[in-house]
């Protein structure tokens, strides 16, 4: 994993794995996710990715047609809700249940790619003598 990628650094797994720590820290985090309002207008977390980088592109461009299109949807949604400085009514908002990382996998799929590229990209040209 790439420490400056769009993904980030990320302590979820160590956190899971304490039972105790887990507990404490879910309302939390759920209340994190709830203040940030993303949700309110209609995004799920993936899409505030910067799709301004490479590797995000490319992980947009792997999503089925459905998913493009639910993506640019919920965009226009929200583009909507700015200008009119307004959130969606609350039936319209996204659960926490919706909000699943649709776009993850395949950026980890491009940096493993960038990776496994960069390991084989290893060959030196010289010239004969």
């Amino acid at each position: 994993m790439t420490v400056l990628g769009p993904l980030g650094p990320s302590l979820a797994p160590a956190i899971r794995k304490n039972r105790t720590l887990y507990q404490w820290l879910r309302p939390v985090a759920d209340w994190y996710a709830n203040a940030a309002g993303h949700r309110k207008v209609g995004l799920k977390y993936d899409d505030l990715l910067v799709e301004e980088r490479p590797d995000v592109e490319r992980a947009i461009e792997r999503l089925t047609p459905r998913q493009q299109y639910d993506r640019a949807f919920r965009f226009k949604r929200a583009s909507q809700c700015s200008v009119l400085h307004d959130v969606l009514p609350k039936d319209q908002w996204i659960k926490p249940e919706e909000d699943v990382r649709y776009l993850k996998p395949h950026v980890q799929a491009v940096e493993q790619e960038d990776l496994e590229r960069s390991a084989w990209d290893n060959l030196a040209v010289e010239r004969r003598k």
